[in-house]
């Protein structure tokens, strides 16, 4: 039990332990999974609104709540292992909020930018980011229901996982660099949904050889 437990800590992404900490005094309480699942919500969608206006000021609260958002996403899961309060029910509610809330983000983010120098384009292509991320979550879903969450996990280093990254969305807004972002993640959302589908194929050709 101990090895597996030390083997759990070591492995974790550095964000979910800390929501492991933070959740634990929940444990004998009211508190459900899909209670902090909604928070997360709540708060996603107020940061897509915030996003979503072309003022600097109210975008830079809007980055700070993502980034929250994407930290409370995390308690749900812990909170769920903790008190053995997992199901595929709370499972499925988290993933689709996760679609909502990077989906209506990228949306909000080209609408913000109808008025600069994107024009009409940026709404389009915020739309098409969001699509894309949005096609990444359930790809992943359909890869855990195949593969199981170990593996379907996607590459990691260290602490951090691929989808880490987001938590310096902050960043964009506080050096004004939407405009750049929104086109690296028209470009870059779908390139790596491509990437993704054929991660998939590599995974399963993989379990069929036995590796």
């Amino acid at each position: 039990m101990t090895d597996h437990v030390d083997q759990d800590t070591v492995s974790r992404p550095l964000d979910a332990r800390l929501a492991r900490a933070l959740v634990r005094p929940l444990e004998d309480t009211a508190a459900r999974p899909n209670h902090l699942t909604t928070l997360r919500l709540a708060l996603g969608l107020l940061a897509a609104w915030c996003v979503s206006y072309e003022s600097l000021a109210v975008a830079n609260i809007g980055a700070f709540v993502f980034a929250l958002s994407n930290f409370v996403d995390h308690t749900d899961g812990e909170l769920a292992r903790i008190t053995g309060a997992a199901s595929r029910l709370g499972h499925a509610y988290d993933l689709a909020c996760d679609a909502i809330i990077h989906t209506l983000l990228f949306v909000a983010l080209g609408w913000g930018l109808e008025d600069t120098a994107l024009g009409t384009a940026a709404p389009v292509m915020g739309l098409v980011a969001g699509g894309a991320i949005a096609f990444i979550f359930w790809r992943h879903m359909v890869m855990e229901d195949e593969l199981g969450k170990a593996g379907a996990k996607l590459p990691s280093a260290g602490w951090f996982e691929i989808e880490d990254v987001l938590y310096l969305f902050p960043l964009v807004t506080l050096l004004d660099v939407r405009e750049p972002f929104l086109i690296a993640a028209f470009v870059g959302a779908p390139a790596f949904a491509v990437w993704l589908g054929w991660y998939f194929r590599v995974l399963r050709a993989r379990r069929s050889q036995g590796g």
